[in-house]
C-alpha cells in the first residue's frame, strides 16, 4: 500500500508534489536539526482521493492518522486524548504551490470543557480559555462555516457586561463565554465535537474540501496553479506564543520583500499566536525590537534565518513562535516578493555566489517584468496635492480609482469598466476576488506581512496597509480621516511606494532607468536565440520600443497615420472621389503626410530593421456614420449630403474583414500603394543624403495566393525602380515580404517563399480566420468556455498550438524547404506571451514583435526559452 503519512523526521526528499511545500519544508528544516514542533503530513495524494470518494477516508485514511498520532504522542511525551500531558495540535494546509491565506488552519486542536481546566492548571487560566476560545471560532469557521465575527460579538458583549477584558475573567465567566461559543454552534444545528479524535478527523476533511472552496479556486486561476494537485494536511503539536511576555509570535522575511534589500524585515507580536500577525488585527512590532524584547531568542533567530537562506538558496518567509523564552521554527518557505525586489534578490545572490546567471533569468517570471514597468504618480502632482494618509509601502505603484468597501462592490464596478480602490479595515481570504480586479487594497490595520499585504505583492497589486489614521466604517461605507469624510464613489489615489493616500486623481507616469531591470535583460540578451522587435505606429511609440530594447519594429502599420483631421479629409477624399483629379489631389497630400512620417521613423530607427506593412484595413474604418458626420464631410468635399451617404452606403461589406481590404485593396486600387512605397522611399533617399542609410522592408498584408504576391510585387518594383532612375541613384537594398495571416498561406508558404524576401505571421487575423471566432467578439464568451474547461485561454492571447500552431509549424517547414535563411517573425499579439514564445522558439522563428511595455518581459521570456531547449 502506498504510504499516505510522513513524520516530519522521514519525509526529507518525498519533495512538494507529495508533502505539499509546508510539509516538504518541515521535513528538510527537521532534518537540518532547527527547533522544529514535531509532527506529521498526510499527503496531496490522500487530498485528491477523498475528493473522488469520501469514503476513502472513513476506509483507508482513519486508520494511518491514528498509527501517526500515535507515535507522535510517544515521541512528545504527551497525550492526545487523556487529561495529563496534554498534546494538542495545529492542522494545517500545504499546497505544491505557496497559496498564502486561501485554505484553511485550525490551532489548538484537541482542547474540549474537561481538557481546558487541566490545561488551565498547568499554565495559567487566561491563556487556557483564550486558546480554547480560539479554537471554537477556527473550527466553526473552518469545519461548519460560521462566521468567525458571530464569535467575537459574543466576547465583546461578555466583556462590556462584566466590565474588564477576557484576561481578567474567573474561571466561571470564561466557561460562560464558551458556552455562548456552542450556543452559536446549537444555532446553526451543529455540536462542537468533545473527542480530540473526532476533531481531528473533521478537521483533516475540513482542509481537504478547502482545497475546492471559491478563493482557492480564484487564486489557482490568477496564479496558472492546476486544480489537480490537492493541498497535504500538517499536524504538528503546538507551541504557545500567547502564553505570558516571555512568548510571542512573528513572521520574518530575510530579505525585504518590497525592495529586496539583504535585512531581516519582518514583524512579531508578543502574547499572541501566529493568525494575530497574519489576519492584521493587532499591528504588530518591527522585528528588530524583538532584540531588545527577547535578545536569546532574536540571537538564534538571527542564525537560523542564515542557515535556511543559504540551505534554500532564495530568499525565505519564516514563521516562528517563542514560547517561555524558547524559539521554535514552525514554516519556511521561497517568500512573495515584489517584482522590484524579485530582480535585486536574484542580482544579488548571483553576485553572492549563491547561483548563477542562469539561475537568475529562471526564477523572474515575465509577468514579474510586466510589473515592474509600473506607474509612479507625477514629482509636481505630489508637491501640489496635501496627504490623506500615511500607512506602510506594503506594494508599490500608483493608482486612482473609487472607493469601494466590498469585494462584491469591485467586482461589479470593475465589470463595469470602472477602476476600483478597495478599503478595508483588514482583507480575509474572502476578498481575494475582489483583491483580484481592484487597481490598489488599502487597509486601516495590519502590517506588512498582514493577508493584505503578502497577496497584494504577489499580485503586483498597488497596497498600503496599516493606515492607522484611516477609521475605516464598512456598514456606513465612508473614511473617517480627521476632518475629512470619504464615501463609497469617491476617488482615492494610493501610491503603494510611499504608503500615502491622497484625495482625487493624480496623474501618473512611468519609471525609466531601473538598472537592477536593464542588468537582468543584459544577461537575457546574452543567451536568447529568439530576437525581440516592437510594433509601433508613431515615432513616439518607436522610441518607447527602443529605449526598452526592442532589436528593430516588427510591425509598423501605416492606416493609423491617416487618422489624423487633415490625413482622414484626404482619404475620405480619396475613397469617395469622383474623378482622376481629385485622386490626384488627395493622393499628392497623403504622399506629403507618409513622406514626412517614414523620415521621422527611419531617423529614429537608423540602422536597425523596420518592417513597414502596406494599408491593410477595409475602406468603411476611415469613413463617417452618422448624419452629422456625413453632412460636415459634404460641406468639405463641396459635395451634397445624400449624394455622399448613398456612395458611402455602396461602399459597405456584410463582412469587411472577410471583404475589401489589404492585398485586394491593392490590387484593385493600386495607386495607393504606389504611393505609399513612393514617400517610403522619398524619405529613404532624404536621409541617404544626410549620411543615414536605410534598407527598408515593405510588407504586403493578406495574402492568400502566389498570383496575388506577384501582382503587387511587380508593379511595386517598377514604381521602386522608376523612384531610382527619376533621382539617377544606384539601388537601395529593400526586401518585400509578405504577412502570413490566413490559412490557406500556411499551406502554399512554399509557394509564396519563391517570391518573398521575408514572412512574418499575423497571428490576430490567422487564429481569426481559422477558429471563425471574432477577436473583437470572444469576450462574449470565452469566459463561459474555460469555466466549462472547454478552452483554457483565449487563444489571441496565447496560441493555439495544437491547431494555429501546426498551421505556423507546416508553413516554416515548407518556406525554408525553398528558402533556408528566409527570416521569418511573428508580429501579432502572441508575439509578446510567454508560453507562446516557446514554441515560436522550438520551431524556429527568428523574431517576435509586440507591444512597447510588452518588450522587457518578452526579453526575458526569449532567453527562458533558449534555457529550457537547450
Amino acid at each position: 500500500m502506498k504510504k499516505m503519512i510522513y513524520a516530519f523526521t522521514e519525509g526529507k526528499g518525498q519533495g512538494k508534489e507529495l508533502l505539499g511545500g509546508k510539509g516538504a519544508n518541515l521535513a528538510e528544516m527537521t532534518s537540518l536539526n532547527l527547533p522544529v514542533p514535531q509532527g506529521f503530513t498526510i499527503t496531496t495524494e490522500c487530498c485528491m482521493n477523498y475528493l473522488a470518494d469520501e469514503q476513502f477516508f472513513e476506509n483507508e485514511l482513519k486508520t494511518e492518522i491514528l498509527k501517526a498520532v500515535k507515535t507522535l504522542e510517544q515521541e512528545t511525551a504527551k497525550s492526545f486524548t487523556a487529561s495529563t500531558n496534554l498534546l494538542l495540535v495545529s492542522v494545517r494546509s500545504g499546497a505544491a504551490f505557496s497559496m498564502p491565506g486561501m485554505m484553511d488552519t485550525i490551532l489548538n486542536l484537541g482542547l474540549n470543557d474537561e481538557r481546558v481546566q487541566v490545561f488551565a492548571k498547568v499554565t495559567n487560566l487566561a491563556f487556557a480559555y483564550d486558546c480554547y476560545r480560539r479554537l471554537l471560532q477556527m473550527y466553526g469557521d473552518v469545519v461548519y462555516g460560521i462566521p468567525k465575527d458571530k464569535f467575537n460579538q459574543q466576547l465583546t458583549a461578555q466583556e462590556k457586561k462584566l466590565s474588564k477584558t477576557a484576561i481578567d475573567f474567573n474561571q466561571d465567566e470564561h466557561i460562560e463565554v464558551i458556552k455562548s461559543y456552542q450556543d452559536i454552534y446549537r444555532n446553526h444545528h451543529v455540536s462542537f465535537p468533545q473527542d480530540p479524535i473526532e476533531q481531528l478527523f473533521e478537521a483533516t476533511q475540513a482542509v481537504f474540501k478547502s482545497w475546492l472552496n471559491p478563493r482557492a479556486d480564484v487564486y489557482r486561476k490568477l496564479n496558472d496553479i492546476p486544480d489537480n494537485l490537492g493541498t497535504a494536511v500538517n499536524i504538528q503539536a503546538m507551541v504557545f506564543g500567547n502564553s505570558g511576555d516571555k512568548s510571542g509570535t512573528g513572521v520574518v522575511f530575510t530579505r525585504n520583500p518590497s525592495t529586496g534589500e539583504k535585512q531581516l524585515f519582518g514583524e512579531f507580536l508578543l502574547n499572541a499566536q501566529g493568525e494575530d500577525v497574519v489576519a492584521g488585527i493587532r499591528t504588530p512590532l518591527p522585528i528588530d525590537a524583538l532584540a531588545e524584547q527577547l535578545p536569546e531568542a532574536y540571537q538564534a533567530f538571527v542564525q537560523y534565518a542564515e542557515q535556511l537562506e543559504q540551505y534554500y538558496l532564495d530568499m525565505q518567509d519564516i514563521e516562528f513562535t517563542i514560547e517561555q523564552g524558547r524559539l521554535f521554527i514552525l514554516q519556511t518557505r521561497n517568500g512573495k516578493r515584489t517584482a522590484k525586489a524579485a530582480v535585486q534578490i536574484v542580482l544579488d545572490l548571483v553576485s553572492e555566489g549563491m547561483i548563477s546567471k542562469e539561475e537568475a533569468l529562471l526564477r523572474i517570471t515575465p509577468s514579474l517584468i510586466e510589473q515592474l514597468i509600473h506607474p509612479v504618480f507625477e514629482t509636481q502632482a505630489l508637491k501640489e496635492t496635501p496627504i490623506l494618509a500615511e500607512g506602510l509601502p506594503a506594494s508599490p505603484g500608483a493608482a486612482t480609482g473609487t472607493i469601494v468597501f466590498t469585494a462584491e462592490k469591485a467586482k461589479g464596478l470593475a465589470n463595469q469598466g470602472i477602476n476600483v480602490i478597495l478599503v478595508r479595515q483588514e482583507t480575509s481570504p474572502e476578498d481575494i476576488e475582489g483583491m483580484i480586479v481592484s487597481e490598489a487594497i488599502v487597509t486601516s490595520r495590519g502590517g506588512m506581512t498582514s493577508h493584505a499585504a503578502v497577496v497584494a505583492r504577489g499580485m503586483g497589486t498597488c497596497c498600503v496597509a496599516g493606515c492607522e489614521a484611516l477609521i475605516v466604517n464598512e456598514d456606513l461605507k465612508e473614511i473617517q480621516c480627521g476632518d475629512i469624510t470619504l464615501t463609497e464613489g469617491d476617488i482615492l489615489s494610493v501610491d503603494g511606494s510611499s504608503g500615502r493616500l491622497y484625495v482625487g486623481e493624480l496623474p501618473t507616469v512611468f519609471e525609466e532607468n531601473n538598472k537592477s531591470l536593464q542588468q537582468l535583460l543584459t544577461w537575457a540578451d546574452e543567451v536568447a536565440h529568439l530576437k525581440v522587435r516592437g510594433n509601433a505606429e508613431t515615432p513616439q511609440e518607436l522610441a518607447i520600443a527602443l529605449d526598452f530594447g526592442a532589436t528593430g519594429i516588427g510591425l509598423a502599420r501605416t492606416e493609423h497615420m491617416f487618422f489624423g483631421e487633415e490625413r482622414l479629409l484626404e482619404m475620405r477624399r480619396l475613397i469617395l472621389s469622383q474623378d482622376d483629379n481629385e485622386i490626384e489631389t488627395a493622393l499628392s497630400r497623403l504622399l506629403q503626410f507618409q513622406q514626412a512620417d517614414f523620415y521621422q521613423m527611419f531617423k529614429i530607427i537608423q540602422d536597425k530593421p523596420m518592417v513597414v506593412r502596406l494599408l491593410d484595413p477595409p475602406m468603411h474604418e476611415f469613413l463617417p456614420h452618422s448624419p452629422g458626420e456625413i453632412k460636415s464631410l459634404s460641406q468639405q468635399l463641396k459635395r451634397h449630403p445624400e449624394e455622399v451617404a448613398q456612395h458611402i452606403a455602396h461602399l459597405q461589406e456584410t463582412n469587411p474583414m472577410l471583404g475589401h481590404r489589404g492585398c485586394r485593396l491593392g490590387i484593385t486600387q493600386p495607386l495607393i500603394y504606389q504611393m505609399q512605397v513612393t514617400a517610403l522611399f522619398n524619405s529613404v533617399l532624404q536621409l541617404s543624403q544626410e549620411g543615414i542609410i536605410i534598407q527598408p522592408e515593405i510588407m504586403i498584408p493578406l495574402i492568400s495566393e502566389k498570383a496575388e504576391l506577384l501582382e503587387i510585387k511587380t508593379f511595386l518594383t517598377a514604381t521602386i525602380d522608376q523612384i531610382f532612375e527619376t533621382h539617377q541613384i544606384d539601388p537601395i537594398p529593400y526586401e518585400l515580404g509578405t504577412m502570413i495571416e490566413l490559412p490557406r498561406a500556411c499551406l502554399i508558404a512554399d509557394q509564396l517563399a519563391n517570391e518573398a524576401d521575408f514572412f512574418s505571421f499575423g497571428t490576430n487575423d490567422l487564429t481569426q480566420m481559422t477558429y471563425g471566432f471574432s477577436r473583437d467578439d470572444i469576450g462574449k464568451f470565452i469566459t463561459s468556455y474555460q469555466e466549462k474547461h472547454i478552452m483554457t485561454s483565449d487563444p489571441f492571447q496565447t496560441l493555439d498550438q495544437e491547431g494555429v500552431g501546426q498551421l505556423i509549424k507546416l508553413a516554416v517547414k515548407k518556406a525554408r524547404s525553398i528558402k533556408p535563411d528566409l527570416t521569418i517573425g511573428v508580429c501579432g499579439e502572441v508575439g509578446g506571451d510567454p508560453h507562446s514564445i516557446n514554441f515560436f522558439h522550438q520551431i524556429g522563428i527568428d523574431y517576435v514583435s509586440c507591444s512597447a511595455y510588452r518588450i522587457p518581459a518578452a526579453r526575458l521570456a526569449v532567453a527562458q526559452a533558449s534555457l529550457f531547449n537547450k
